[in-house]
């Protein structure tokens, strides 16, 4: 069997490596984003106004920090002497992380302009797909912890679970959207909550694209 080189073979230079490794520290806050987002959640089932809007400050803070990691990340590449190609790679999974924790902070938005006890069913259906998109970035981080100690074969079945979990998340859209729907819900919590199904399954989409960059590192690697 052919001996898998290391990650580093390939992006080569200093500066790069220190890029995936403050991608790996992008990702922990990334998921402390989403683990607040997901306590939002939690009070708006619980009807706690006051542990919500704590939890969605808490969500826009992460977020913040994740976009000046980005800003870092972003000089290092700069500063580096990749080729084009394996730069623009790199550029890309790099905004791809930030988009993650964006989406949650838009999703998290929206959350704090609902006033009204939505049914039992929409929160119901709310509360799925919040857990698929916690599962994802779980899977996400398992990635590229996978990929830093070179075990390339992890790092891919990782990526594969994460696509599946964002399939999930496209069907969950659906019967978000269906209980929308059949709740008759006043016109204001009527926009609100298609635009939150609209951003909780955009975030599955983000974190499916970071996965793909790492896809991208494993197999050139091996």
């Amino acid at each position: 069997m052919k001996e898998s080189r290391n990650i580093f073979g390939w992006l080569g230079m200093k500066q790069e490596k220190l890029v995936i490794e403050d991608a790996a520290r992008h990702v922990e806050v990334t998921y402390e984003t989403v683990e607040w987002f997901k306590k939002a959640i939690s009070a708006l089932i619980a009807g706690d106004i006051g542990k919500r809007t704590e939890a969605i400050e808490k969500v826009r803070e992460c977020e913040h920090h994740a976009d000046e990691l980005r800003k870092k990340m972003v000089n290092e590449l700069s500063e580096g002497i990749l080729v084009p190609p394996d730069r623009e790679d790199l550029m890309h999974f790099v905004k791809s992380l930030d988009r993650i924790a964006d989406w949650t902070n838009g999703a998290a938005r929206i959350l704090g302009f609902i006033e009204h006890k939505l049914p039992e069913n929409v929160l119901k259906n709310i509360s799925t797909a919040t857990e698929l998109i916690f599962n994802s970035i779980s899977m996400l981080r398992e990635a590229i912890e996978s990929l830093t100690k070179n075990d390339l074969k992890k790092a891919l079945g990782d990526c594969d679970e994460v696509d599946r979990i964002e399939h999930d998340a496209d069907d969950q859209k659906r019967l978000l959207i269906e209980a929308i729907i059949h709740a008759k819900l006043e016109p204001t919590n009527l926009l609100l909550t298609y635009q939150l199904a609209e951003y909780l399954e955009g975030v599955t989409d983000k974190i499916e694209d970071a996965a793909d960059f790492i896809k991208v590192v494993a197999i050139k690697s091996k």
